[in-house]
């Protein structure tokens, strides 16, 4: 099978497409013919040698996909040939096949194609896991969220918005400020031009906001704390300005403040199982009515991953950059 692999560590130059063994289904996992895969960060820094593949898992990049059934193992139950899928994966995803453990795997709903349904799963677990299991969001709170144009913060902007949450988010443009607000974002901050904190402490008549998601990291933390309401929590959903800084330890006993951290790759494959649980009985009927919907930047055949990667690296992107293979139209 066709597959992209990294050829050593740099830039777009270590980047292949060759032909690989097809993998073989392990007991508990689908062999899915892949329709569509999703970039996702990890993809990029996996190429730039700042990601390690987690031990036992495809150096493969690409982390979420969609197709059919094609095969699986023998403890898999429930799964028919043709039968039409998508979710996480443990790697493998840039590639004509991939393996999908029985536990990851979700129907896709009908009306989704099989590009938008690979630009769902892993922008919906890491959103409900982080806005819902860890940060708690209740109707009638406010959540600011940090890259807000990326394919995680639109999927949040809508789910706290179906949840009757308040959104205030920052961005780094004119055209993304302009894209969130169309989600339905109460306010937006070009974090170039304004200063998210004295906006949000404006906005809530200086009490903060009960909940922040952060995808940057050590560059912002200090300002998070400042913004976060009294026993307010902070989940870093990503670290993509600094993995380390000073924290004022003194701010967070006095004001009581929580700090949470988040991965899904990371964790092991039962605790995935129950991430993915967790989505499936809360979501997957919004999706089907059309109340939840990933935003897709653009759609790239597999042979040109790199421009995909391009436009990941220069953060043109706003929401979701969807690779294809084959047919993608199918609602069937």
């Amino acid at each position: 099978m066709r597959a992209v692999v990294f050829e050593g560590l740099g830039g777009p130059e270590v980047v292949k497409l060759r032909e690989v063994p097809r993998p073989v289904p392990t007991r508990e996992a689908l062999l899915v013919k892949v329709h569509a895969t999703a970039l996702n960060r990890a993809d990029l820094l996996q190429r730039q040698g700042e990601y390690h593949v987690p031990e036992g898992q495809s150096a493969i990049p690409g982390v979420e996909v969609a197709g059919t059934v094609e095969a699986w193992g023998e403890d898999v139950k429930g799964f028919t040939r043709g039968q039409r899928v998508f979710g996480v994966v443990e790697g493998g995803g840039f590639a004509d096949y991939c393996l999908l453990d029985q536990g990851m795997a979700l129907p896709i709903p009908s009306g989704f194609d099989f590009t938008e349904a690979a630009a769902t799963s892993e922008s919906c677990l890491t959103a409900n896991e982080t806005l819902f299991t860890l940060g708690h969001l209740q109707r009638g709170q406010a959540v600011l969220i940090h890259a807000a144009a990326s394919s995680i913060g639109t999927t949040m902007v809508q789910m706290a918005r179906h949840v009757g949450a308040t959104t205030y988010c920052t961005v780094g443009t004119r055209r993304k400020v302009e894209a969130v607000r169309a989600l339905g974002a109460d306010a937006v901050f070009d974090h170039r031009e304004q200063d998210f904190v004295q906006e949000v402490l404006r906005l809530t008549g200086g009490e903060g906001v009960p909940l922040v998601m952060d995808f940057i990291g050590g560059a912002y933390l200090e300002r998070n704390l400042g913004v976060l309401a009294h026993e307010g929590c902070l989940v870093l959903v990503g670290l993509l300005d600094g993995m380390s800084t000073q924290v004022d330890l003194l701010r967070i006993v006095q004001r009581r403040l929580q700090l949470k951290g988040s991965s899904l790759r990371l964790r092991p494959l039962k605790e995935k199982r129950e991430v993915n649980a967790r989505f499936r009985q809360r979501w997957m009927e919004v999706l089907a009515m059309g109340g939840l919907r990933p935003v897709i930047h653009a759609r790239h055949p597999l042979e040109d991953v790199n421009v995909a990667l391009g436009e990941m690296e220069a953060n043109r992107n706003i929401g979701k950059l969807v690779l294809t293979l084959g047919r993608n139209d199918s609602h069937a």
